[in-house]
């Protein structure tokens, strides 16, 4: 029952016997709890596994010059430190079909019951896109950019001798950024099908949406060089692009639908 009870919508009041704001204060209380603990059970199974995510972690440094595997731990207290962060991204992963579900649970209570059907195909898709993106990057681009970055400074006459510290935190930000990244298209089709945009709306709007793009990317990037934001901003404006057609083809099928 408890179990139930942790997994079930939030329920949705008559429009005469609409909750009070401090009750729906309450049910986004009790979701960011179950997103909490959701998240903690994740990340204390990763905790547990640590070395192998060292390990993960670490290949594409390995690939390019295994002299530079040893990554330097300059802090007393790096390998706890680092230990949790890598737990914690690693929890978001592990967790983020839960993280999403608890999330429609409270934005999405009124949903029909063939809406409801839809949601699990739809947090699966979710899913498999951000393991898209966050594939993408660490079997493409990241050993690419590590690469670029690991040769410009050996042309300068520098030893690469890269922190624990500095390493993992550009490469668990690089990869959950495309991860989320690629979750565009997602969120592009639920404002769609809620009438929130139009693809008018989206190609009338699209300058403006390439500038948000270049910023939410200089945001996420863990470094400020044109590189790597090209190389975050470059593959978020080819999802935004795509979703302009997305948008396109909704409209119209629902418009056919309607008709």
């Amino acid at each position: 029952m408890a179990l139930r009870n942790f997994f079930k919508f939030r329920e949705v009041p008559d429009a005469a016997t609409a909750k009070p704001f401090l009750e729906h204060l309450e049910d986004l209380r009790w979701t960011v709890v179950k997103m909490v603990i959701t998240l903690f059970v994740a990340m204390i199974l990763c905790f547990a596994f640590r070395a192998q995510l060292v390990q993960i972690m670490q290949r594409p440094l390995h690939d390019i010059d295994p002299k530079i595997g040893a990554l330097r731990a300059l802090g007393i207290t790096d390998s706890m430190t680092i230990s949790f962060s890598l737990a914690f991204y690693a929890g978001i992963v592990l967790s983020f079909p839960l993280l999403l579900y608890f999330l429609a649970e409270f934005i999405l209570p009124a949903l029909t019951a063939v809406e409801k059907r839809l949601l699990f195909p739809a947090i699966f898709v979710s899913f498999m896109l951000f393991l898209v993106g966050v594939a993408f990057c660490y079997f493409w681009l990241l050993p690419k950019t590590i690469l670029f970055f690991f040769n410009d400074t050996q042309s300068l006459g520098w030893l690469p001798a890269w922190t624990v510290q500095e390493y993992y935190s550009f490469v668990t930000r690089f990869t959950i950024g495309f991860g989320l990244a690629f979750e565009l298209p997602i969120v592009v089709l639920a404002l769609v099908r809620f009438g929130l945009i139009t693809y008018e709306f989206m190609a009338k709007t699209r300058p403006y949406a390439v500038v948000l793009i270049f910023i939410l990317a200089a945001v996420i990037t863990p470094t400020p060089d044109m590189l790597t934001l090209l190389a975050m901003g470059g593959p978020m404006y080819v999802l935004y692009e795509s979703c302009i057609w997305i948008a396109r083809f909704t409209g119209r099928k629902a418009n056919l639908t309607e008709s």
